[in-house]
């Protein structure tokens, strides 16, 4: 998967990925760090390791307002290790404080991805705290509505479609990276 060509090429800020829960941020981030070669790094991944508990026991245990705190200290001590392939939790980009951390200290990259296609692709996960309701279908409808003019203050956009690979979304991404001067 990874293009030796690519791997040649140097990041010189933090890379976040933004977006809905399914969009891609963990898989396509991955792979994007792979062709890089540089770290991946994953919000939430870190505060279930600082917590010991998965998120959505702290959801359940200490509430969305807490969950959020902490995300923001931990987006912040991963912006601090420098270059590398960040991806945050669906809700990390809404509050303004992450976002001035972002831009301050690497780029934003929103993985806009259709509507059907991100139901494809959580219908099925137990995972997501935020879609635990009666309509999980009609949450994801309200979550996108109210959390996309947040995500299109994203510095940079890759959108993505149901046919492209991980790989073609990571290749995508390297492109719009080169544009913006973000990889040399």
């Amino acid at each position: 998967m990874s293009d030796v060509g690519e791997r040649q090429q140097a990041l010189t800020v933090p890379v976040v990925l933004v977006g809905m829960p399914g969009c891609g941020k963990t898989s396509v981030g991955t792979a994007l760090a792979e062709m890089l070669g540089v770290p991946f790094r994953d919000t939430d991944e870190a505060l279930v390791a600082a917590a010991r508990m998965s998120i959505a026991e702290i959801f359940e245990r200490d509430g969305e307002a807490f969950f959020r705190a902490r995300e923001g200290e931990v987006l912040r001590r991963l912006l601090d290790e420098g270059p590398g392939v960040l991806s945050t939790g669906g809700g990390a980009f809404l509050r303004a404080e992450n976002r001035q951390a972002i831009a301050k200290q690497g780029v934003s990259v929103w993985l806009r991805v259709p509507e059907a296609l991100l139901w494809q692709r959580v219908r099925h996960r137990n995972s997501r705290p935020l879609l635990r309701t009666a309509n999980p279908r009609q949450t994801l409808t309200e979550l996108m509505a109210a959390r996309e003019p947040f995500y299109a203050k994203a510095a940079l956009v890759v959108d993505g479609q149901p046919e492209f690979t991980v790989p073609d979304m990571a290749r995508r991404l390297v492109e719009v990276l080169k544009d913006a001067g973000v990889v040399r």
